[in-house]
């Protein structure tokens, strides 16, 4: 018989949605059985102040972020946010990070976007530094990005945790890397299937840590997973459809698209998205597309779908599309997946 794969445990992301209805969304999680509770950041979002609402409806759950930018704050601003979030929700939060495209870091952040994966591996080491500010005098640090001189002058408290967890994000192999060499866990991006994760991602975070002499079977490595539940397995498909186009928009995934066989299918998404042309982006979107990096289909469908990551992922993050759907539709998705994607009675805690 073939060895039985581990199960991933799994979680829930939201991105469309009120800070409060997000945090209900959360509570809901927690009591089916979902493990763990995400918030995602963008120019609409701000990740820390919905994660604290998050822990407020939350008692179990681990709360993270899906991810944080860790560019636009100093490490400072960064390391008393994730300290007062860990304190806040009784020691549960992991603490996600990434840079996003070039572009974002600087259209949106005015950061130079020279050296993404030098630039993370600067700021993880030095944030669990900031963690430990009370058992120091003066903190120190010249590096290539970042400059702190830190004396306190008031009596410094300890932290809930010293040790919380950080997880990188990336799509480039370089970036990946990033993980093995200085983090306690990898968030996958959502165009990642199953096999890509085997085939590149796993590899790219070994490699990191071996340059870092680090087991990379120490690094949780978790992904994004788009998915929708309807009757209409169709719906399901064009939902998913429209929220893979929004990913395949960006040039900066174009190696990703290529490596898997969807270069056409990201050019043609690319060239309707410079028209403006929303429906002909989620039509650029083809079957095989769907079937390999997302889950859609009936509740039996999405039930089996998700087995697809065990063992290609130690963790799940249900994510529901949003892309083009009403604000009605997004919450009916999010009330449906937390019943139709919620652990089975007997997954790993």
């Amino acid at each position: 018989m073939p060895e039985k794969r581990p199960e991933a445990t799994r979680g829930l992301t939201v991105l469309r949605g009120s800070v409060a209805t997000v945090a209900d969304a959360a509570g809901e999680a927690e009591r089916r059985g979902f493990h763990t509770v995400w918030s995602p950041e963008f120019y609409t979002r701000s990740a820390v102040v919905t994660l604290s609402q998050m822990a407020a409806r939350t008692s179990r759950a681990r709360v993270g972020s899906s991810i944080a930018y860790g560019v636009g704050r100093s490490p400072l601003t960064i390391a008393t946010e994730a300290r007062s979030l860990d304190e806040v929700s009784g020691g549960r939060l992991v603490l996600g990070l990434g840079t996003g495209t070039k572009r974002m870091m600087r259209d949106w952040h005015g950061v130079d976007p020279e050296g993404p994966a030098s630039r993370m591996e600067e700021l993880v080491p030095l944030l669990r530094r900031l963690w430990r500010l009370n058992e120091v005098r003066r903190l120190r640090h010249q590096g290539r990005f970042y400059h702190l001189d830190i004396t306190p002058t008031a009596e410094v408290d300890a932290p809930e945790r010293t040790d919380i967890p950080v997880y990188t994000a990336g799509v480039n192999s370089r970036m990946v890397q990033v993980a093995g060499r200085v983090a306690d866990g990898f968030l996958g991006h959502p165009l990642f299937s199953a096999d890509y994760l085997a085939e590149h991602v796993r590899p790219a975070i070994a490699t990191g840590a071996s340059k870092a002499d680090r087991d990379p079977g120490a690094v949780a490595v978790c992904g994004l997973v788009i998915c929708a539940v309807a009757d209409d397995e169709e719906q399901a498909r064009r939902e998913v459809a429209g929220q893979l186009a929004f990913y395949c928009a960006p040039r900066a995934y174009t190696t990703v698209l290529e490596r898997q066989g969807f270069a056409d299918a990201g050019n043609a998404v690319r060239e309707a998205f410079a028209e403006g042309d929303h429906e002909a982006m989620v039509k650029a979107v083809p079957d095989a597309m769907i079937d390999r990096l997302a889950v859609a289909g009936t509740p039996a469908q999405v039930a089996e779908q998700l087995r697809r990551y065990d063992g290609a992922l130690d963790h799940v993050i249900v994510y529901p599309p949003s892309f083009r759907l009403s604000s009605a539709r997004c919450d009916e998705l999010v009330e449906q997946l937390l019943v139709h994607a919620a652990p089975q009675e007997g997954e790993p805690g």
